[in-house]
This record gives C-alpha cells, sequence and structure tokens, in this order.
C-alpha cells in the first residue's frame, strides 16, 4: 500500500505545519520572520552582496502602503507586513511560475493566508479596499526593486508594474542586509504593530 506523500514542513520552532491543511496553532512568527529572511525575490537575480529577501520587501511594502493609507489601522499595516507570509514556507515563485503552475499554486496561498491571518488577529479574508492599497504598496515596491536592483530598466519596470507616485517612493530606497538583520527588524516591527492593536 503506497504511503501518501509528506505534506506537512517542520519549523525552526518545533511546530509541523500541515500545507495542505494548516492551523493557526502552528504558526510563529519567529519561523515566518527567520524564512522569508532567508528566501530571495527575483529568483536571487539581483545585484548586491546579499540577496534581497522577502522579509526586507515585506518592510517596504509595509512602509508604502502606510503611505497610500496613512489613517489605517496597525491591523491592515500588519496585514500589509504579512502580505508574502506564506512564502516562508512555499518561497517566492516568480509570477511566471505562478501562473504556469495555475489554481492549485493560489489555493495554497490562500490556505496559508488565512491561518497566518487568524494566528495574528487578522481577518481569514481582507476587506477588497484594503487588499487594493496593499496590492498598490506591493507593485510601487516591485517597480522599485526592478529598475533598482533586478537589472530592468525604467521604461520596462513601468511596462510590468506601473510608473509609481514619486511621492510615494520619496526617501526610500532598496536595502541589502544581512538576512539575520532583515529577521530581526522583521520581528520588532511585528510586535510594533500588534502592541499598537492591543
Amino acid at each position: 500500500m503506497a504511503q501518501k506523500p509528506r505534506a506537512w514542513q517542520r519549523m525552526l520552532s518545533g511546530r509541523r505545519l500541515d500545507l495542505l491543511d494548516p492551523t493557526p496553532v502552528d504558526v510563529e512568527i519567529e519561523d515566518i520572520a527567520h524564512g522569508l529572511a532567508f528566501v530571495a525575490r527575483w529568483n536571487g537575480q539581483t545585484r548586491g552582496d546579499y540577496a534581497y529577501s522577502v522579509a526586507e520587501h515585506s518592510l517596504l511594502v509595509e512602509t508604502i502602503f502606510a503611505r497610500i493609507a496613512p489613517r489605517a489601522p496597525a491591523k491592515w499595516r500588519l496585514a500589509a507586513l504579512l502580505h508574502d507570509a506564506p512564502e516562508y514556507v512555499i518561497g517566492d515563485m516568480i509570477s511566471p511560475v505562478k501562473a504556469a503552475v495555475g489554481p492549485d499554486y493560489r489555493a495554497l496561498d490562500d490556505r496559508l493566508t488565512t491561518a497566518v491571518h487568524v494566528r495574528f488577529g487578522l481577518p481569514a479574508s481582507l476587506p477588497a479596499r484594503v487588499k487594493q492599497q496593499i496590492k498598490k504598496a506591493d507593485r510601487v515596491s516591485a517597480w522599485m526593486e526592478a529598475s533598482q536592483i533586478a537589472g530592468f530598466s525604467e521604461t520596462e519596470a513601468t511596462r510590468f508594474f506601473g510608473r509609481p507616485d514619486a511621492a510615494l517612493m520619496e526617501g526610500l530606497t532598496i536595502l541589502l542586509r544581512p538576512p539575520v538583520e532583515v529577521r530581526a527588524e522583521f520581528t520588532e516591527r511585528h510586535a510594533a504593530l500588534l502592541r499598537e492593536m492591543a
């Protein structure tokens, strides 16, 4: 009798996260921060001495989101910080790969997102307006990354991600730091937002 393939991953916290049926109790911020700090965006095809991590990207997206929605409560800023949280277990697939994988990838991402949201006091599904604002911040970040470190010209980045409002990017730069630094900042930012929500 054939065994079913293993669909869970052991986390450094000791938790065992079932990818087919993830539960909020098995989600820990330390695991998310660690995983995202070591997952490279752009499949690692970026300039610099360090990979540009999903954790670094998430910190930038949360900053841009706060500029787009300056009156947003802490819970929506937390949602922006955690917008790519499932990638701590499934990695960061570039858009062409997601398209090739199809709806199964979206279903897996949705299950993990729901578990993460519930674990940290967010609704399982975000309001449409908040999702749109986070997506806009994500696209601004992608444009910055593409044009600053991923080898795209500004014209090419604009074709794929749209030309961002300059005010949303003012004073912001793409940071390339050691994973342990990014992991610590991500964890600290998460804690600060939870305190604001309390």
